[in-house]
Formats: structure tokens, sequence, C-alpha cells
């Protein structure tokens, strides 16, 4: 996380972390959907429905007919992927494109590591 935060300023670390919080619990919600039916009573499904639907009805309008309803919050994820990916890097002005590197993911694999790295010896 010090390494990330020499790096990048606080807020682009907020707002990465806010689009790749929301890019996951879309993706969660297609796993899970896997497994269970979206009225489920389990309360991780309740939970992936609940915080999704309403960017789910945002992007309504621009959703294709023909995407089957349970792959709908993987198709919104994909915009949320595309923004962090080449949007985010254009805005802080660099001049390529995905050098923004997905500093949740970067933090998160990096925590990993060093939670497993003793597992070894």
């Amino acid at each position: 996380m010090q390494e990330t935060l020499s790096i990048f300023p606080i807020w682009v670390l907020v707002i990465d972390y806010v689009l790749g919080m929301i890019m996951w619990t879309l993706i969660g919600r297609v796993a899970m959907n896997i497994f269970m039916p979206v009225d489920s009573d389990f309360f991780f499904m309740r939970f992936f429905v609940k915080s999704t639907d309403p960017l789910i009805r945002l992007f309504k309008p621009i959703t294709p007919a023909f995407i089957a309803d349970p792959l709908v919050p993987l198709y919104v994820a994909w915009f949320f992927y595309m923004f962090r990916f080449y949007v985010m890097p254009w805005l802080l002005g660099y001049s390529v494109m995905g050098m923004l590197s997905f500093p949740l993911e970067s933090d998160i694999a990096a925590a990993l590591y060093e939670f497993t790295k003793g597992f070894g010896n």
C-alpha cells in the first residue's frame, strides 16, 4: 500500500478502489448466480443483488436485449473495467493506456504475497 500511495494521489486510489469494488461486486453476483437463483435467501446473494440492482437499472438503456439476464452484471462490470483501464490513465495524463495498473488488485496481490511468503519455508 505504501508503494501505491507514493505513486498515485489519494483521490486516484479512492476512485479506483470504489470502481474496483463495484466491478468485483458485479462479477461476484454473476459467480454466485451460477450456484443459486437471484431470489435466494442466502445473505451473500441478497447483498450482491441489493447492491448491484441499481447499477443494472442504470445501465439498462445501453444493455443489449440479447444478453441473458444472468450475464447482464458481467456486461455492466465490463464498463467499470474499461473506465479503470483506459479513462483513469487518460485523465491522469499518462501517454500509455493501462498505465494505472489497477491499484486495488495490486495492493491485494501484494498483501497475499506478504501473507503467504512464510508458508514456503
